[in-house]
């Protein structure tokens, strides 16, 4: 009902799909969890993904419209991933909503996080920090974590516009 209501809107998901898809394969890399030492649960993996989606909107951002339109799609594959998901854990209607609005705050807040280390207003090891990590973190994981977070900004910044929307993380 909402694509017929808001057609000009919301953005074709499906399209998302091949950029998600990369992004979950880069999130399931062992190093993350072992050198990175991030916890292997579904909130350590949420921070490891949702991190990984931030650093890809701010690159799709730098392509301008187009690029705003892609990161939309993103988002709206984001949301719909985490809804599924969610129902699959058992979180029911009443607080579904709840749950995913939380977990797309949680994205918007580490876009914006992002978006500030890479203009180089804010640190890169101490986003690192605040984007993956709760608490304080092992220096070696956090240093393992910032400099992988860096080499996945430039195989990001490697490739097209159109070839990130096929899924080509290279």
């Amino acid at each position: 009902m909402l694509k017929f209501l808001f057609r000009g809107l919301t953005a074709d998901i499906a399209s998302g799909a091949p950029l998600f898809e990369a992004l979950t394969a880069e999130t399931r890399q062992p190093h993350w969890y072992v050198e990175g030492a991030m916890p292997d649960t579904l909130d350590g993996r949420f921070a490891v993904l949702a991190t990984l989606t931030a650093l890809t909107l701010v690159r799709l951002e730098s392509e301008g419209d187009a690029g705003n339109r892609a990161s939309v799609v993103l988002t709206e594959r984001f949301i719909e991933v985490m809804e599924s998901e969610h129902r699959q854990l058992g979180i029911g209607d009443p607080t579904l909503g709840r749950t995913v609005r939380k977990l797309v705050g949680m994205l918007a807040r580490r876009t914006d996080l992002w978006r500030s280390a890479a203009a180089g207003e804010t640190d890169w090891a101490e986003s690192t920090q605040a984007s993956l990590y709760r608490a304080e973190a092992n220096p070696e994981a956090v240093h393992h974590s910032s400099e992988a977070l860096r080499v996945f900004r430039h195989r990001l910044s490697a490739n097209p516009l159109e070839r990130l929307l096929e899924g080509s993380i290279a």
